[in-house]
C-alpha cells in the first residue's frame, strides 16, 4: 500500500530546483501537521540557491517564511485546531538548556532551523514542533502572515539596540529587510531615520517607508548624517546588507558612545577593523542579531495584524511552487518587487 505524497521543491544543488514527490509527513510525539498555503523567498533562501551558503547541506527543502493551516487533531493541548491558520517560529532549540531559556536558541548546542538547517516550507505539508506554532488571527489575509519571521527578526535587532523615542538610526542597504528596519525604527519613534541605498527604485521606497532622508551617493553619506544630527554621528547604524566596507564606514558614522547593529550576513571570515582604544575611549558599542525568535515572533505577528508595516510592496509578487526555479532565477530582475512569495496551496 502506498503512502500519501506530496510535492516538495528540493533545491539538490546550487541553482537547481527539482519538484520532487516523498511521503507526507507523520507529526512525531509533541508535533503538528501544517499544511502550507504561502512561502516568502529570503536572503538566506537566495544565498543557499546561489552556493554561497549551507551548500553542504543539499539537497534540502529550504523554505522558512511561511503560513499554513493545522491538519489533524495534534495540538489540541496547546489551543490548536484542525483547519487554523499558523505562523511557525523556525528556531527549533531544546527547549531546557542555559540557552534556550534565556531566549537566546541560535546558541542551543542543538538547535536547528527549519528551511535552513532541516527541510522547510517549499513543501506541500511540515511537521513542527506544536510549542513553536503561532495562530494567526481570522482576519489577516496569509500573504501578510507570511511575512512574520522577517518582521521578527527586524524586531529582535531593535530590541538588542535599543531603538527609542527621538534616537538617529541609519540604515545601511535599504533592500526588503533594510526597509523593514526603516519602517519599524520610524515606528519605535526614532528621528531623524537616514537610510543609504543604491538602487533608486529602492531608495524611493525607503522614502515612502518613511525614510527622513536616503542617500544614493556613498561619498555624502558622513557629511548628510552630521548635517541631521548636529555634528555629533548617529545613535546607531544598522548595517543591513553584509558587506565588510559598510560595517567599517558604520563605525564611522556613529556619534561617541553609539552602537553598531551587526545584522547584515557577509561572508566566511569577513573582518572589520576596530580601535580598540578609541572603542573604549568613546564607549561605542557593537551587537550582533540574525534571527528573530520567542516573544519576536509573537510581537512581530501583533504588529503586522494591526496593519503597523506598510506590506504591499512585500506581497504583490506569487509563484506557483511548480515555477521555483523561475522565481529564484528572476528574483533580481524585479527590484519593485520586495518580497516574492511562492503560493503552495
Amino acid at each position: 500500500m502506498s503512502m500519501p505524497s506530496m510535492r516538495a521543491a528540493t533545491l539538490v544543488a546550487p541553482g537547481r530546483f527539482e519538484i520532487r514527490h516523498r511521503p507526507i509527513p507523520e507529526p512525531q510525539a509533541g508535533e503538528v501537521l501544517v499544511k502550507v498555503e504561502r512561502v516568502g523567498i529570503c536572503g538566506t533562501d537566495l544565498h543557499m540557491f546561489h552556493g554561497h551558503y549551507a551548500a553542504d547541506r543539499l539537497p534540502l527543502v529550504p523554505g522558512h517564511e511561511f503560513v499554513g493551516t493545522v491538519v489533524g487533531e495534534g495540538g489540541q493541548d496547546r489551543g490548536l485546531k484542525s483547519g487554523q491558520r499558523v505562523v511557525v517560529d523556525i528556531n527549533v532549540g531544546c527547549g531546557s538548556c542555559y540557552w534556550c531559556r534565556k531566549n537566546e536558541i541560535l546558541s542551543c548546542p542543538g538547535m536547528q532551523q527549519i528551511g535552513i538547517s532541516r527541510d522547510g516550507a517549499f513543501a506541500e505539508f511540515l511537521a513542527v514542533p506544536a510549542r513553536l506554532v503561532i495562530p494567526v488571527p481570522d482576519h489577516m489575509p496569509p500573504a501578510v502572515a507570511a511575512l512574520t519571521e522577517p518582521v521578527a527578526c527586524v524586531v529582535r535587532a531593535a530590541r538588542k539596540s535599543g531603538i527609542g523615542l527621538g534616537q538617529s538610526v541609519v540604515v545601511l542597504g535599504a533592500g526588503p529587510i533594510g526597509n523593514l528596519h526603516v519602517q519599524l525604527t520610524r515606528l519605535l519613534g526614532a528621528a531623524p531615520v537616514i537610510a543609504m541605498e543604491l538602487s533608486a527604485m529602492r531608495a524611493q521606497m525607503a522614502e515612502e517607508a518613511g525614510a527622513d532622508a536616503v542617500v544614493t551617493d556613498p561619498a555624502r553619506l558622513q557629511e548628510t548624517v552630521l548635517a541631521m544630527t548636529a555634528g555629533r554621528g548617529a545613535d546607531i547604524v544598522i548595517e543591513s546588507v553584509g558587506a565588510a566596507s559598510l560595517y567599517a564606514e558604520a563605525f564611522k558614522l556613529i556619534r561617541r558612545g553609539g552602537h553598531v547593529a551587526f545584522f547584515g550576513i557577509t561572508g566566511p571570515g569577513a573582518t572589520v577593523p576596530v580601535d580598540i582604544v578609541q572603542t573604549i575611549l568613546r564607549e561605542d558599542s557593537l551587537k550582533g542579531s540574525v534571527a528573530g525568535m520567542g516573544e519576536d515572533m509573537h510581537d512581530a505577528l501583533t504588529l503586522l495584524a494591526h496593519n503597523r508595516f506598510d506590506t504591499r510592496r512585500f506581497t504583490a509578487a506569487s509563484y506557483p511552487l511548480d515555477r521555483i526555479q523561475e522565481a529564484f532565477e528572476t528574483q533580481a530582475q524585479r527590484p519593485e518587487h520586495l518580497k516574492t512569495q511562492i503560493v503552495v496551496s
